[in-house]
Formats: C-alpha cells, structure tokens, sequence
C-alpha cells in the first residue's frame, strides 16, 4: 500500500527535524494526553544524534583520540545533522565523515586528519568484506615466463589502499593501533597503506614507493601495463618487491592469463 501525500510530508518532516534542531518540531507530535510534545521530541531527537556520534567514534577511534572527546562529539554534531543516516544499519554510517572533515574549516590546521579517518573507514571496510581465499603465491610462479607480463590479478574483497601525503599509517597505529608502541611520527614523510584481510584480522601495511598506483592499475590492467604506469611515475618501483608484497599480504584471490582463470588451488 502507498503511503498518502499527507502521511509521506509527516514522515519527511519527521526525519528532518530529528538531526536538525533549528526546525520545528513536526505537527501532530503529541503526548499520552492527546497534548503537543515538544519536550519529548527533543529528548528524543538528542538521543538520535548521541547515537549516530556514539557510532561515529566507534568508527573512528583515532580521529576521536586525536582532537579529544569533546571536540569529537561536536564535530560528529554537526555531521549528523548535515549528513543524517540514508540506512538502518548503523554499520554503515560514516562513510562521509573524512571529506567533511577535509572541509571543516577550524581542522584546516590538521590537514592529515581527512586520511587518517579515510584509513579508519578503509579498515572497516576490510574487516567486514566477503570472506575469500588468498591465491597461493607458487600459482603465479607456474605461469610461463613470457605469459607472465600479460597476466591480470583478481583483487581479494578485503584489500584496497590508502595514498597520502603524510604518515596516515604511523598516526594511526600511535592512536588506534598501536597504543602501547606506538612509531615515532615524522609529519615531513608521506605513506601509503595497503589494507588486506586474507583471514581473520585486518593488515595495514606500509607499501614502496608506486606500490599504490601499481595496487589500483592492477584492478584493471595487466601486470606488464600497471608496471609501466607505476615506472612512468616513481622511477625506483620495485616491480618485484611490490609483488611479493601483494602476495604475502593476500591481496589477490586468483589470476586470469590467457583467458584462463586460475584460483588459490591451481
């Protein structure tokens, strides 16, 4: 059954003034007397957008520890109520966050907070992805030698990868994931991670110089081409070591040459 025009402006008003305390609260919000309830509204509304900021520092523990609880809770606020939920499940929430806080202009100071947080979600992402097995590395070793540079990798679920021009990785570990050792902090270097999960916990890894363009080329190019793109931009690639790289941290579940797919048990 449809909803009736009337019943579907209750429900669109209903949802917005949820996240957004400026607007009223919406007609027909009534109390057990039959009487308006704006107070229980409110009381309401709070505890959708304590939620919604209790989800967001689940998420994103280290940007939580980096700017303090209570600026967190501010600025997971004001998130909310630009950005409210499009989904039930709360898992999902977020995925916005880093650009906002790339936008927001009082963080303009800490500009390496948008990867960090980028980090976090590419973390989630993996650690919740499709379950697959990671292709054995001595498959690859039994292609050809003059079909090897044509070969195409089949990228695992899990795996993806963080570029940024600052040290994401190591500000991550020092705040997240590696409290009790946590890395000395360089903010001059760069580094880009890759993130795998070939079974049960999620690796962050630190990749070579052009191991990122390598990783993304290889979504869509042939190992010989995401080679060439790596080598046209970072003359010290190491095509080799980046592979045994991707390799040891399950970052591919097959690999297709000659039109043939080949998988982990080949």
């Amino acid at each position: 059954m449809r909803s009736s025009p009337d019943r579907a402006d209750t429900v669109s008003s209903f949802s917005a003034a949820l996240t957004d305390a400026d607007l009223p609260v919406p007609d027909g919000i009534v109390g057990p007397d039959g009487k308006p309830a704006p107070k229980r509204f409110n009381v309401y509304r709070n505890n959708v957008i304590v939620s919604l900021t209790e989800a967001l520092a689940q998420t994103y523990p280290a940007i939580e520890r980096l700017l303090g609880e209570d600026y967190f809770k501010a600025l997971g606020r004001s998130f909310v109520i630009e950005h409210p939920p499009s989904s039930p499940v709360l898992l999902w929430y977020g995925a916005k966050f880093p650009d906002f806080i790339e936008a927001f202009p009082p963080l303009g100071r800490y500009p390496y907070l948008a990867d960090v947080a980028r980090l976090e979600w590419a973390w989630l992402q993996a650690y919740h992805a499709e379950d697959a097995e990671p292709l054995d590395p001595q498959v690859l070793g039994s292609v050809a030698p003059e079909s090897v540079g044509e070969v195409r990798f089949r990228l695992h679920p899990a795996a993806s990868c963080v570029s940024s021009p600052w040290p994401v990785l190591s500000i991550a570990l020092a705040n997240r994931f590696s409290l009790e050792d946590p890395p000395v902090i360089d903010l001059e270097t760069s580094e880009s991670v890759l993130i795998t999960r070939p079974e049960l916990d999620v690796g962050l890894h630190q990749m070579r110089p052009g191991a990122d363009l390598f990783f993304r080329a290889l979504a869509t190019h042939t190992l010989s081409q995401a080679a060439n793109k790596a080598l046209a931009d970072i003359p010290e690639f190491d095509l080799s070591g980046c592979l045994s790289d991707f390799l040891s941290a399950g970052a591919f579940t097959g690999l297709v040459t000659n039109d043939t797919p080949t998988d982990r048990s080949a």
